[in-house]
């Protein structure tokens, strides 16, 4: 009586976790998941992508660097951000116009 009851709980623990399986698969399988898994291997592979970016740009600065020492390059920067005049030329010096800030749409004096 025992060894039936023990085969037949084996039998039901073993459709059990089959059916458990057998639905985990199929429900991976669905478009959506598909369409989600796809979704998340191209933001890794997005992310894979920068990160190989900003190592070639930091070996690029690197390389650019030293190539630059080696070559007696480094100069002191320029003290003086933005465009240069041509000599002999005046700076032009843009003035930007003062704007009021209210609005052209308001409707609170009608």
């Amino acid at each position: 009586m025992f060894r039936r009851a023990f085969w037949f709980t084996t039998g039901v623990a073993a459709g059990v976790w089959a059916t458990t399986k057998v639905n985990r698969t199929l429900d991976k399988l669905t478009p959506e998941s598909l369409a989600l898994q796809a979704a998340d291997r191209a933001v890794l592979a997005g992310r894979r992508v920068k990160l190989f970016a900003l190592d070639i740009r930091d070996g690029m600065a690197h390389r650019e660097a030293a190539l630059k020492d080696a070559l007696g390059l480094t100069a002191a920067p320029d003290p003086e951000p933005g465009p240069r005049a041509l000599p002999g030329r005046p700076r032009l010096v843009v003035v930007e116009p003062q704007h009021s800030h209210h609005s052209l749409t308001r409707k609170e004096d009608h």
